[in-house]
């Protein structure tokens, strides 16, 4: 498998602009606004970011282990799953994507500085489909595509 060097900067750009992106569209809003939801079965800007930083934290800990293990075996964790662990729906909008912004910033560093060849590292995925194999590039590029999708809700929402 190859990864072309161009496809490893737009995700990288990608990574890099979520939290600049929501923090343009939150900007001088207050926190009522941004926990307000349009009804009672859509999400909210503050339920949004709240889901971004769960898969932040289930799929970054999974770059980061891509990276620093020999093709390990790691068990899925749902998202979904693990925002129930945290207490990430009921925080402020503001602090909360600092906190976002600044867990964005060193997953960066750790990716910017690998070669292309870091970018193939992989691992096997259990208690999802059996034997899923994924590597760096196909974890970043996923979130990446992921939050972009999010950023967009959030930016209607908040339009």
């Amino acid at each position: 498998m190859k990864v072309d060097p161009a496809e490893i900067e737009n995700v990288l750009k990608l990574l890099a602009e979520t939290p600049r992106r929501i923090a343009s569209a939150s900007k001088g809003l207050e926190s009522n606004r941004l926990h307000s939801r349009p009804d009672e079965n859509s999400w909210s800007a503050n339920d949004v970011l709240a889901h971004l930083r769960s898969c932040a934290d289930v799929w970054g800990k999974s770059v980061v282990a891509m990276i620093t293990q020999d093709h390990p075996t790691l068990r899925y964790i749902s998202p979904r799953t693990w925002i129930r662990r945290t207490d990430y729906l009921e925080l402020d909008f503001h602090p909360s994507l600092a906190a976002f912004a600044k867990q964005r910033k060193e997953l960066l560093k750790s990716l910017k500085t690998m070669e292309i060849k870091g970018w193939l590292r992989g691992a096997t995925f259990t208690a999802t489909i059996k034997g899923r194999e994924q590597t760096v590039f196909s974890y970043a590029q996923r979130m990446a595509q992921h939050e972009s999708g999010h950023c967009e809700q959030i930016e209607r929402l908040l339009k």
